[in-house]
């Protein structure tokens, strides 16, 4: 198969980890001309001759970019405002950076779980205050062997989560708007029409889900209120899915046990904010994905693109641009 030329354009800023890679593509992709332009009369020019790019396309730039087929976003799941209107109504295909921390953001949900289901939070708190204070009741643990967990999406870090967790003899079902056939480890896999029912019967609800317009807001206080009492929260998706102000009152009054949330409505969260210092949550700083070769697997997501754009092939990782991912 032959190969077509094409113009991709590095929109900056880049990172010093994608500064390399222009001149790697150039190596690589037959075919390939990469434009890295610096200052923002540079970067317009650049984007005016473009037939893809990668990065951010704010609404002005993206108004330069007249022949513009192909954006390759530099994230799994792009801050808000990445999706503008002018975007989703633009022809270009825009694809993503998914699937490219599964292991390293299931292995984090995992070790959210067994924190929350050991009460290592407490136990952390009490080295801190010099406590000893071991507490051998019935209720101090939640046996995964005999826990639900409901998997709130199912893509490749969710089914991974779930697959990982039914090791530990934990019942597991999942709730997907695309994923039907259910992944090693799940039960089923449901409709999202089947949530607020799905939610009373879990002791675990691990929420995956990307930010889209359907999942903004997800866990708010009716949802909540919809889980099982004295159930755990863990969220590895995205923050504004879930509520901060309602979550903080479902802790408050014992309905939820715990929870254990990676992503924030607010990032960084306040340093006064009451979760810091609740007894029954567990954050961590945004660093799921944390974990060695991420540069060199989103590299890899590109350069496969990158072939296939100038090969005519269907483009992997490509986004529904309505729904976000």
């Amino acid at each position: 198969m032959s190969n077509a030329a094409f113009t991709l354009v590095m929109v900056p800023p880049l990172s010093t980890e994608t500064r390399a890679w222009p001149d790697r593509l150039g190596k690589t992709v037959p075919g390939i001309t990469v434009l890295s332009p610096e200052d923002p009369d540079a970067v317009r020019a650049a984007l005016a001759r473009a037939d893809a790019a990668y990065g951010t396309l704010a609404p002005e730039l993206l108004g330069a970019a007249r022949q513009l087929r192909w954006l390759q976003a530099p994230q799994a799941g792009p801050p808000p405002g990445f999706y503008h209107a002018n975007l989703v109504r633009h022809p270009a295909q825009v694809t993503n950076m998914r699937d490219t921390y599964t292991d390293h953001v299931a292995a984090h949900t995992l070790a959210l779980v067994l924190a929350l289901a050991r009460q290592l939070p407490r136990y952390v708190r009490e080295q801190a205050a010099g406590q000893w204070a071991p507490d051998w009741s019935d209720g101090a643990v939640l046996p995964l062997a005999e826990a639900s967990a409901l998997v709130v999406g199912t893509g490749a870090v969710g089914a991974e989560a779930g697959r990982l967790l039914a090791a530990f003899g934990t019942h597991v079902e999942g709730v997907d708007p695309r994923v039907t056939e259910a992944p090693p480890g799940f039960t089923r896999v449901l409709p999202p029409d089947h949530l607020d029912r799905a939610l009373g019967r879990a002791d675990l609800v691990i929420l995956t889900v990307p930010h889209t317009p359907s999942t903004e807001g997800l866990m708010d206080a009716d949802r909540l209120a919809a889980m099982k009492p004295g159930s755990y929260l863990v969220n590895v998706g995205r923050g504004p899915t879930v509520r901060l102000d309602d979550l903080v009152a479902a802790l408050d009054s014992g309905h939820l046990r715990g929870t254990a949330l990676d992503v924030l409505e607010r990032e960084p969260l306040p340093a006064d904010h009451p979760l810091w210092r609740h007894p029954g949550a567990l954050i961590t700083p945004h660093v799921a994905g944390a974990g060695p070769h991420a540069a060199e697997r989103r590299y890899e997501v590109l350069a496969e693109n990158a072939r296939r754009f100038a090969e005519g092939r269907p483009l992997i990782n490509v986004v529904d641009k309505t729904q976000w991912f």
